[in-house]
Parts: structure tokens; C-alpha cells; sequence
């Protein structure tokens, strides 16, 4: 009677060894197949890796909150339901961005470009910008995820000096151009003077409006407001309503002291003016 041949035992080892081959193969392939999309251009992804921080997806918040009708009609003082649908709809689209850039992977988002329109009936707030995270993706992120309208190169500079960005922040109100008095109309429309009602109504709205920015740095636990961008004018429908619209990124001290940053002349061979009129420099 034969014996058939015995099936040689596979080692543990062996076995062992090529199942993490064979995960790390998988890890590398995914990373590879992944494909990163971003709005920043090719120094400012240099700009980004000399910091160790990279570019990981595409990120975007959008909301928009209504106006009860008949809030622009003729009053006193601020608009105070255009005022809060302002600041509603910039939370409510931060929270978007800052939740879809979480899902990617990103610790914060760089170069936002803002876009808000505000009509009659509705408060329209559009954000976009880049996630990034550092290179070392084992480092916890200690804090939640940031969003910041400064650009990759600014964002650099920022890290290097030993500060951080914390967030977005807005203050935003609107209020009414008190009506003017007959004899006021009448006698602006015969000489150059001051509008005193409208003068008025924008120093209320932008007194309230920084206050509200300010206000939102503080709860953020920030030192400071930077790349401040403001917004102001007469409404478009509402010819008797001015807007006040401020907004910028809350920045922190994040080492023990400011670095200071030596800076490095640079001379552009691009530069448009390549000649000029020789008869100028008499």
C-alpha cells in the first residue's frame, strides 16, 4: 500500500511576511491612484512643501438664508433680520467647507475665495479653497480644522514666523439712511454738501460690523484679525440702506516668540516695463 506524499506545512513566517508585502503594495497602489485637485499654482505647492504641509482636494461651502419680505422698507436704525441672515449663511458655509475638507483628510484650508451676494430675500454665501495637511500624516491635529482666505504663500510666511491661522471672521449690518428733512433736500439739490443721513448710517454700520468681526476673533481665541477685506455701499435695491461687510482670517501666536523673517531681493525677469523714454530722467 502507497502512501501519498503529505502537503508541506507553510511557515508562519513566511506567511506573515508576505501579507504585509502585500498590504503595503495596496497602501502604496491607492496613494498612487489617488489624485489630489487644487486651486493653488505650482510655487505655492513649492511654498506649501518647504513647510512640510501639502495640497489633498478641492474643498467648497455654500448657504443661503432668507430675508422676510418687507424687511427693506422704510424704518429707523439697522436692519436686523438682513444683519443675522448675513452672519447665518457665512457660519452655515464655513461649517460646510470645514466638514468637507475634514472628510478629505485636510487639516485646514488655504487661499478661500469668498463670494456673498445679498438681495432682497436672500443672503448668498459662496466659499472655495484648497485643504491641506502636513506631510507627516501621523500628526494629530490637536485642534479642529481652519479655514483662511490667505494664500498658500501667505499661509507659508504666517507658519514660519510662529503664528497660525484659527478661522474665518465677519461682521456684517445693515441700517437705514434716516429720511432728510425738506429743507435738507431742498438744499442739496442747490449746492454741494454733505449727505449727513447716509454719512451717519455707514459710521452705525461700520462701527457694528468690526464690532461683530472682532467679537468673533475673541471667541475664537485669537490676537488679531489680518488680510482684513471690506465691503460697503448703498444697497442696490434699497437706495435708503447701507451695507457694511468686513472679513479676514484670526491669527495666533503659536510658538513661544514671533520669528523674524529675513527677506531676500529678488529681481523678476518678467517684468513688463523692459524699456523706457530715455528724455524722462530730464
Amino acid at each position: 500500500m502507497s502512501v501519498p506524499p503529505t502537503t508541506p506545512r507553510p511557515r508562519l513566517r513566511d506567511e506573515v511576511r508576505h501579507a504585509l508585502f502585500d498590504q503595503a503594495d495596496r497602501v502604496t497602489a491607492s496613494a498612487e491612484a489617488r489624485a489630489t485637485t487644487s486651486d493653488l499654482s505650482i510655487d505655492e505647492e513649492l511654498n506649501l512643501h518647504s513647510i512640510g504641509w501639502e495640497p489633498v482636494e478641492l474643498v467648497s461651502g455654500v448657504s443661503l438664508h432668507s430675508i422676510p419680505f418687507g424687511y427693506w422698507n422704510w424704518g429707523q436704525g439697522e436692519i436686523e433680520g438682513a444683519s443675522m441672515a448675513h452672519a447665518t449663511a457665512f457660519v452655515n458655509a464655513t461649517t460646510h467647507l470645514l466638514r468637507e475638507a475634514g472628510a478629505a483628510g485636510g487639516h485646514g484650508v488655504v487661499g478661500v475665495r469668498i463670494d456673498r451676494a445679498v438681495h432682497s430675500t436672500f443672503v448668498e454665501v459662496s466659499l472655495v479653497g484648497t485643504a491641506v495637511r502636513p506631510v507627516n500624516r501621523s500628526r494629530r491635529l490637536e485642534r479642529g480644522v481652519f479655514a483662511s482666505d490667505l494664500s498658500a504663500r501667505d499661509f507659508t510666511m504666517l507658519m514660519v514666523a510662529g503664528w497660525e491661522p484659527l478661522g474665518l471672521a465677519t461682521g456684517a449690518s445693515f441700517v437705514f439712511a434716516p429720511r432728510r428733512s425738506m429743507g435738507a433736500a431742498i438744499q442739496q439739490q442747490s449746492q454741494n454738501v454733505e449727505l449727513t443721513n447716509f454719512t451717519e448710517a455707514m459710521y452705525s454700520a461700520r462701527e457694528a460690523a468690526m464690532q461683530r468681526m472682532q467679537e468673533m476673533a475673541i471667541e475664537m481665541h485669537g490676537t488679531g484679525v489680518v488680510d482684513v477685506k471690506v465691503q460697503e455701499g448703498p444697497m442696490s435695491f434699497a437706495s435708503h440702506a447701507v451695507g457694511f461687510v468686513a472679513l479676514g482670517t484670526v491669527v495666533r501666536l503659536a510658538q513661544a516668540a514671533h520669528r523674524l523673517i529675513d527677506p531676500t531681493m529678488v529681481v523678476a525677469l518678467d517684468d513688463a516695463s523692459v524699456a523706457f523714454d530715455a528724455r524722462t530722467l530730464s
